[in-house]
């Protein structure tokens, strides 16, 4: 998840904040009740009302950039006769709300169930909430989490000596080391961690790679030392992937953010990159 550029409306600062609650502020909230049901009733000009006009909305899709008239074309365009949504995550503040949620749509387009994962950001402007942004992946490949619940970051871990451990066990394995930074409050980084437990995938890990998880924090400024050693460019986003050799010399790490949106990508993408630097 790109903060710095990707999601230029701040949505993962949102979702991160530690100020803000962990769990939804109320039962309900409303203003998606409302999206919900302009999305069934197919009422393209009750949708458009729901995004900021003034900053105009920031929507992607499927890592491409749209605006709010793409946007609601596509969930009108899918004539819902139903949808059912997950929530993942939801943090609340006064003037602000960021929720991410699976939506399974009842399509009368084509007769199947559409499965879209949605992350939107919503601010309270005057007395009516309305979304500042939005990213939307469409039928992802990749298996999405049900929660964030999972620490994959834990608060209290020991980055350094889990490297030197997890060199140690690599050199008796002849295996190399993959580097996942990433933090807790990071959607694709519990993407791409539900990926590595595919059954298609563990095989290749165990026999090539010792993986190590390097936290990098709610600010991202947590092991800078080891973001460096490993020549990580944050500004393009986390997940963000490193290898290397079982003493620690970098082999290749990540520079364009080609895992940060992991919500969108194939399982044939991950393991192409899992085999290509195995040893």
């Amino acid at each position: 998840m790109n903060r710095n550029i990707k999601l230029t409306f701040a949505l993962a600062v949102a979702l991160a904040c530690p100020a803000w609650s962990q769990a939804p502020a109320s039962p309900e909230f409303a203003p998606l009740e409302q999206w919900k049901n302009a999305v069934i009733a197919g009422d393209p000009a009750a949708l458009k009302a729901l995004y900021s006009s003034d900053p105009a909305a920031e929507i992607e899709a499927d890592g491409v950039k749209t605006d709010a008239d793409g946007d609601a074309k596509f969930w009108t365009a899918l004539k819902a006769r139903g949808i059912k949504l997950e929530i993942v995550r939801e943090t609340s503040h006064p003037d602000r709300h960021g929720i991410i949620f699976k939506a399974a749509v009842d399509s009368g387009a084509n007769g199947k169930t559409i499965n879209v994962t949605y992350a939107a950001s919503w601010q309270k402007q005057g007395d009516l909430w309305r979304i500042k942004g939005a990213e939307r992946t469409d039928a992802p490949a990749l298996k999405q989490p049900a929660d964030m619940k999972k620490e994959i970051y834990p608060a209290n871990a020991d980055a350094h000596t889990e490297l030197r451990e997890a060199e140690e066990r690599a050199v008796a394995g002849h295996k190399r080391l993959l580097l996942v930074f990433g933090a807790n409050w990071c959607y694709d980084c519990h993407v791409l961690d539900l990926a590595f437990q595919r059954p298609d995938f563990a095989p290749i890990l165990h026999a090539g790679y010792e993986v190590v998880h390097i936290d990098l924090g709610d600010d991202e400024k947590k092991n800078p030392d080891l973001v460096q050693q490993f020549d990580i460019p944050l500004n393009k986003g986390i997940p963000a992937l490193a290898v290397a050799e079982s003493d620690g010399k970098l082999v290749v790490s990540q520079k364009n953010g080609e895992f940060e949106d992991a919500r969108g990508l194939t399982p044939e993408v991950l393991l192409a990159f899992l085999n290509q630097w195995k040893p």
